[in-house]
């Protein structure tokens, strides 16, 4: 028995799109993020330019989508996708108050931390 890479018949591969409720402001905050990092580390080049990676992370992790699925909408690999997840998730948490210096903030304002 002999295999064969062929695909049965004429495929095609489907691309589906979704509507994302973002303000520009949250598109724009984290393209401009993602430029400022990749100029800081002379990144050379991208698949993808940043507003569009940053579109992509979006929609990943707003809808759970499956990086394989994005991946093949996009012609790039699951694994380039989940790069740029995390490298997004981690710019944005650098980007965070660390919570003692936040709840020291509330209590100076009169506040209470529940």
């Amino acid at each position: 028995m002999t295999k064969t890479e062929e695909h049965a018949g004429d495929t095609v591969s489907l691309v589906y799109q979704c509507r994302l409720p973002l303000s520009t402001h949250t598109l724009h905050y984290l393209t401009d993020l993602l430029r400022r990092h990749l100029k800081a580390i002379r990144s050379r080049w991208r698949a993808l330019p940043p507003g569009r990676i940053a579109v992509i992370v979006l929609a990943v992790l707003r809808h759970d989508q499956r990086l394989a699925d994005m991946a093949g909408g996009n012609d790039i690999s699951a694994t380039t996708i989940r790069r740029w997840r995390d490298e997004l998730i981690h710019l944005l948490a650098a980007k965070a108050p660390r919570l003692d210096r936040a709840l020291k903030k509330i209590a100076r304002r009169g506040g209470e931390a529940s």
